[in-house]
């Protein structure tokens, strides 16, 4: 009877998220009255007249639009820019917004209402009161939850419209009775995201990579910032944007704000237009000086004209927004092939930048033939420790896996350290003497927490935070995505090799045939790997032969186990460099003499994130696609 109760319930809970589903949309008369009431009170004035919409001159889209007019079908020309720091690379999307004569489309996956978010957003504003047309796409659950700010954007200007992709229960805001509900009755639509990032200026050039728009993506959290990667490309490859932006904004998920339910009833019991109010940031000085910076003739050379290559073949590779109706289409997941194709036909190195270690099927396949090889190419990956990664679940599912990483990939991991000195430096001056009350490295405080918001993984903004440590500071965590195989190509982009990226998310990215370009990127990459900042993982060193023998046995049967791998002792754990000593592999001779072990979680502190890391990699392998 009692089991009979919990199934009548459990049904119940999915009848009534289906229910709720079935009724979550707006009616046609209700859409209608809001676009009409939205017609009526936007904002039309313009602030220029100019055929030029006033537009600021810029070379970087001078350059852009030179590369386009020198390119033949035959013989393209590009201008490549890798966007390794945050500064310039906030900068260049402020320079090229103001620059911009016709139109400007932007895509994300997180939208934040902090000063970075909120300035791209002013900046947007007032390119489309020039009279640029403005296209903002959004993924839905990780952006623009604020009702206030969602009515002014219907109406502060003409020219600007935003379409959020994905929209749970057709709600721009999802409440977490909601999230769960999502979860329960349409499981698989409600975890396919739109991952891409781009910004796009006249068709000409553009920007992807893994940066959204949110303080930690630029170095302005107080707390915690990434490490990330943006590529910047002039030329025809900026048509191969401009389609795959117009696919996404065409597509069926992606809806007008008058479509969804609460921003509907917001602007039907708001009919006076919403005046779009005089910037306000939490560090003026910080934005004032990078607007500054984006105009300075000087400073754009030395840091975005300087470093522009000049190249032939480029390629924006994109997910059809199909992957997320029929995930089993073949020409749906361009991106996710051509990454693939490209690794497996490696010869003698893959570096590899992601966040999330965790490989899909797809790339286990690929590694395990690469490593098989007579001989095999060298695997250097770069990832987070569970010190700098504020997605704890996913790096549970990593640590479970790390023997299979060293010895059927032949990866060589090294785990960003929290603290690390070149992400710091990165930092340092993103913030120079900008505002004398921002705290110091060493006493770094969080910023006021935003309002936690439902997320595939837990909360996210400002809210979402790693687990404790032991040590104190600004810390760091990574999230750039980036590739080079063989020294000759490079690619910046969305993907993390993981299932999320395989079979959920739609992804994007940039990949460069230019071994100018890969070496940079390579250079960059290999930053992160150095013994100052990162951890090597490598196999426990054998102190007892007979006892390490029984604890390897015992590991690897529980190793295999998909729920109750509860042995303690693991296969590999972090080592540090010991003063005095070169970097080494982890398969040199010297390696053990040169290197000390300082645990399977360094500077972790115990709290609940840890309890739940070790309980994920016991019991949690069932979950590795949605994480």
């Amino acid at each position: 009877m009692c089991a009979m109760s919990v199934r009548q319930l459990a049904l119940f809970c999915l009848l009534a998220a289906g229910l709720v589903l079935q009724g979550c949309t707006v009616s046609r008369a209700q859409i209608r009255h809001a676009d009409a009431l939205v017609a009526a009170t936007v904002d039309r004035q313009l602030s220029c007249d100019q055929p030029d919409h006033c537009a600021t001159p810029s070379p970087l889209l001078q350059a852009a639009t030179q590369a386009i007019a020198d390119s033949t079908p035959q013989a393209p020309v590009h201008v490549v820019t890798l966007l390794n720091q945050s500064q310039p690379a906030l900068a260049a999307r402020i320079n090229l917004i103001r620059a911009a004569r016709h139109s400007i489309d932007v895509q994300t996956y997180i939208w934040d209402h902090d000063d970075a978010g909120m300035l791209m957003l002013n900046e947007l504003v007032d390119a489309a009161r020039r009279g640029v047309t403005v296209r903002i796409l959004a993924d839905q659950l990780n952006s623009f939850d604020d009702m206030d700010l969602l009515d002014r954007l219907t109406r502060a200007s003409v020219n600007l419209q935003v379409r959020l992709y994905n929209p749970t229960f057709h709600k721009a805001r999802t409440q977490p009775v909601e999230f769960a509900a999502g979860i329960l009755c349409c499981f698989v639509r409600f975890n396919q995201r739109m991952h891409n990032k781009l910004l796009l200026v006249d068709d000409s050039i553009g920007i992807t990579g893994g940066r959204n728009y949110e303080d930690r993506y630029f170095d302005w959290n107080d707390s915690f910032d990434y490490v990330d990667r943006d590529v910047m490309v002039g030329g025809p490859a900026a048509r191969q944007m401009a389609a795959s932006f117009e696919l996404f904004w065409q597509h069926r998920r992606a809806l007008p704000l008058t479509h969804l339910r609460d921003v509907n009833r917001r602007i039907l019991g708001d009919s006076a237009a919403p005046t779009w109010p005089t910037p306000h940031y939490r560090r003026p000085l910080r934005v004032a000086r990078i607007q500054r910076d984006a105009e300075d003739p000087q400073w754009l050379k030395a840091r975005l004209i300087d470093p522009t290559l000049h190249t032939r073949e480029v390629e924006y590779f994109s997910d059809l927004p199909a992957k997320t109706d029929d995930p089993t289409r073949k020409d749906a997941l361009d991106f996710t092939r051509h990454l693939m194709k490209m690794v497996s036909d490696a010869r003698h190195e893959v570096l590899l930048q992601t966040p999330y270690l965790v490989m899909s099927r797809q790339a286990q396949g690929i590694f395990r033939r690469l490593h098989r090889r007579a001989d095999p190419p060298r695997i250097i990956v770069s990832t987070n420790s569970l010190a700098s990664t504020d997605a704890f679940a996913v790096y549970a599912l990593s640590y479970k896996h790390r023997k299979r990483y060293l010895t059927k990939f032949g990866f060589e991991i090294h785990e960003l350290k929290p603290h690390a000195p070149g992400p710091a430096m990165d930092y340092q001056l993103a913030n120079l003497d900008i505002d004398q009350r921002m705290p110091s490295m060493e006493t770094a405080t969080p910023a006021a927490a935003d309002r936690p918001r439902p997320h595939l993984l837990g909360s996210r903004g400002g809210s979402r935070q790693p687990a404790p440590l032991f040590s104190t500071g600004l810390r760091f965590g990574l999230h750039a995505k980036s590739l080079v195989i063989d020294d000759d190509v490079g690619m910046v982009g969305s993907h993390n090799f993981d299932p999320r990226s395989d079979h959920y998310n739609t992804e994007a990215g940039v990949i460069v045939y230019d071994r100018r370009f890969a070496e940079r990127l390579r250079h960059s990459i290999m930053r992160d790997t150095q013994p100052d900042n990162a951890w090597v993982i490598a196999p426990r060193r054998a102190t007892v032969p007979l006892l390490a023998g029984i604890d390897r046995a015992i590991f690897n049967v529980s190793e295999q186990l998909p729920l109750f791998d509860l042995w303690p002792f693991r296969y590999a754990t972090s080592f540090q460099l010991k003063p005095g000593c070169q970097p080494m592999r982890a398969s040199d001779p010297g390696f053990y003499a040169c290197y000390e072990p300082v645990g399977d979680f360094p500077d972790v502190a115990i709290s609940p994130k840890w309890i739940i890391t070790r309980l994920i990699t016991a019991f949690g392998a069932g979950v590795k696609g949605v994480l």
